[in-house]
């Protein structure tokens, strides 16, 4: 990118791209519209190592605290992982308030949900029958080894090596690309930021922008260690034609493609997939076979239910009023086959959850994610699970509630993540309420339980709640600092403990209202 364009702060796009004189550019309040990723603010990073994710160590509890600390350390990654995130939340704003019905929108997008999950056995059944009438062949997996396992039987019995496929969260939480390595067949991610992420050995950190963590510099420094560009060049349009360049021989060449899918249509026994790069379309169309791994809550009844859904989907993810491409697949293509595997997971037993079932009708937009001020400044890799950010507190320990009993708190509960949600997942509270059941479950450290204890006791107390702020300012003016600021007290590991008020509202309502009726 010229200096030129980095000092007016212009679209992130080359002169050439721009056509700013197009006679059929789309015109809104007098400015062209741009693509929510070509016309995001241009980057100027300094070079500094990318932080890495949080240490997994087997069934023990992530430690997202740690890793947060690390990532905003590096003050490059951090100002430009929240400033791109919330300048995706600003975009999401515009174009919500660009349509008069948004909140409409949203209240009929979670009836339908709700609705679909409410008889999803008897969608299930119908989108079953209805693709096998369209020559889909149908399969049901329990979890993700049989997801794995099914997928590796078609592949072998077609004997493919080699498999390309688009973005998909739910390959990523069946460790299927592990799983295929074990078994000797190649896997090569067509998506750009999850091909990034494969190269680099690290997992997506974002549901929709799965590189959003690395610098332009950190992608030249993958791509000159894995498939051979200058280290020295970090131009956005010369990294991303390199790994075209280096992907589209192994495309060509591949003996199957996956997809996910966004919705899948009972009605029509069909499913659709949005991306942005037209990879999809590469990985579903170019191979003979097609196969496709989709979550049993990804159903929605009709085809004119998919309206209301996509007009929502890439608003909330990008700030875009639809992604580029919104594929369609019904059946195989002449002399190619099309097979659909169904996942459950836990899937089955969270819709029993009381509290939890509704964190299905998620479209993973990632909304939650852009506006989320610990996300934003944490990074998603900090999580340690597949699902990062709001979202991820209220689904992962769905999965395992002893190596994610430490999510949930990673929060400070403002309500944001509900506020932008477009199918009205109650997040904020859930994640409150994941809380409760962890602590009754034993999940949380000894401190944390016996802090929460002994605070419970005081405010469960008004005169022992009234004495110890009464005592709060003699204690911080002459007790030792050790005291004070000790591990017990989270508060001051990084900011010093303010002095309290010199008045409560309870003395000054007892001194001026008190005796008032």
């Amino acid at each position: 990118m010229s200096t030129t364009h980095e000092q007016t702060g212009s679209a992130m796009l080359h002169s050439e791209l721009r056509a700013d004189a197009d006679p059929d550019a789309i015109i809104r309040d007098g400015r062209r519209l741009d693509h929510a990723e070509g016309a995001s603010k241009p980057l100027r990073p300094a070079p500094e190592p990318q932080p890495r994710g949080a240490k997994v160590r087997g069934n023990r509890p992530i430690d997202q605290q740690e890793a947060a600390a690390r990532f905003i350390a590096a003050t490059e990654h951090e100002k430009m992982h929240d400033e791109r995130l919330w300048d995706l939340r600003q975009k999401r704003d515009r174009e919500m308030h660009g349509i008069p019905e948004w909140e409409e929108l949203r209240s009929l997008a979670s009836a339908i949900k709700e609705h679909t999950l409410a008889h999803l056995d008897e969608y299930l059944g119908q989108f079953e029958a209805n693709a096998r009438s369209n020559g889909i062949h149908v399969h049901w997996a329990r979890d993700a080894a049989e997801h794995n396992k099914i997928v590796h039987g078609i592949l072998r019995d077609h004997s493919a090596k080699s498999l390309i496929k688009s973005k998909s969260m739910l390959t990523e939480e069946c460790g299927f690309r592990p799983y295929m390595a074990s078994v000797g067949i190649e896997v090569i991610e067509t998506d750009l930021g999850e091909r990034i992420q494969q190269l680099d050995n690290e997992d997506p950190s974002h549901v929709v922008v799965p590189a959003v963590h690395k610098l332009r510099t950190d992608v030249a420094e993958v791509f000159s260690r894995t498939i051979g560009t200058d280290p020295g060049n970090s131009d956005v349009h010369y990294l991303a034609e390199a790994q075209r360049e280096a992907t589209r021989p192994l495309i060509l060449n591949a003996d199957a493609g996956m997809t996910g899918a966004n919705f899948v249509v009972a009605e029509t026994g069909t499913f659709v997939v949005c991306t942005n790069e037209g990879n999809a379309d590469l990985s579903a169309n170019v191979p003979k076979l097609h196969i496709a791994s989709i979550g049993i809550e990804k159903i929605i009844p009709r085809l004119e239910h998919l309206a209301v859904l996509v007009r929502l989907l890439s608003r909330s993810a990008l700030g875009s009023p639809m992604t580029q491409y919104t594929s369609h697949f019904r059946g195989p293509r002449a002399g190619g086959e099309m097979h659909v595997v169904l996942v459950d997971n836990g899937r089955s037993e969270r819709l029993g959850l009381e509290e939890f079932w509704t964190s299905l009708k998620c479209i993973r937009c990632g909304a939650c994610m852009n506006t989320c001020p610990v996300y934003r400044r944490s990074g998603g890799l900090s999580y340690g699970a597949t699902y990062s950010g709001p979202i991820g507190l209220i689904i992962d320990p769905t999965f395992n509630a002893r190596k994610y009993s430490n999510l949930p708190f990673a929060s400070s509960l403002n309500g944001s993540c509900t506020n932008v949600c477009p199918v009205k997942i109650n997040i904020h509270e859930q994640i409150y309420a994941w809380r409760r059941v962890l602590v009754n479950q034993h999940e949380v450290p000894l401190v944390k339980k016996a802090a929460m204890k002994a605070a419970g006791a005081v405010l469960s107390r008004p005169a022992a709640y009234r004495a110890a702020v009464a005592s709060a300012e003699t204690a911080l003016a002459h007790l030792p600092r050790f005291v004070i600021y000790n591990g017990l007290n989270a508060w001051g590991k990084h900011r010093e403990v303010p002095h309290p008020a010199k008045q409560t509202f309870h003395s000054w309502y007892h001194a001026n209202r008190g005796e008032k009726p």
